[in-house]
């Protein structure tokens, strides 16, 4: 499975469990570490960490497993590392705070939600 399609992936599992302001953004010609952010908010600690574990089981059925995972203890920013995509969960109020879309703002914006609907119908 290509990175764009598990980012897209995980941008829909985050929405399955009302995941918020979800953008997948596709970082490869911005930095060399990986291919495509999502980035995503939680109204709360719970919901941050009921989200990434949404992601990480939805990716597992299709094969694919985060190499690193951080931020789990605290529930405020969850980091799940799998290599070619990374996926951000943020309690709102990091999500402001850090700004990823101000730092990584050169970065093209993929519609994952309406592109993952597409390709399924």
């Amino acid at each position: 499975m290509s990175s764009l399609r598990c980012a897209i992936l995980a941008a829909r599992a985050a929405s399955s469990k009302q995941g918020s302001d979800i953008l997948v953004l596709d970082v490869r010609e911005v930095i060399t570490i990986t291919d495509y952010f999502v980035i995503v908010s939680a109204s709360s600690d719970r919901q941050v960490s009921t989200i990434g574990e949404e992601i990480v089981r939805a990716l597992k059925e299709s094969g694919v497993r985060p190499v690193r995972r951080e931020g789990e203890a605290g529930a405020r920013w969850l980091l799940l590392d799998f290599v070619d995509f990374v996926v951000h969960v943020f309690h709102e109020e990091e999500r402001e705070f850090y700004g990823l879309e101000r730092l990584w703002r050169d970065a093209p914006v993929v519609e994952a939600l309406e592109t993952a609907d597409a390709s399924s119908g």
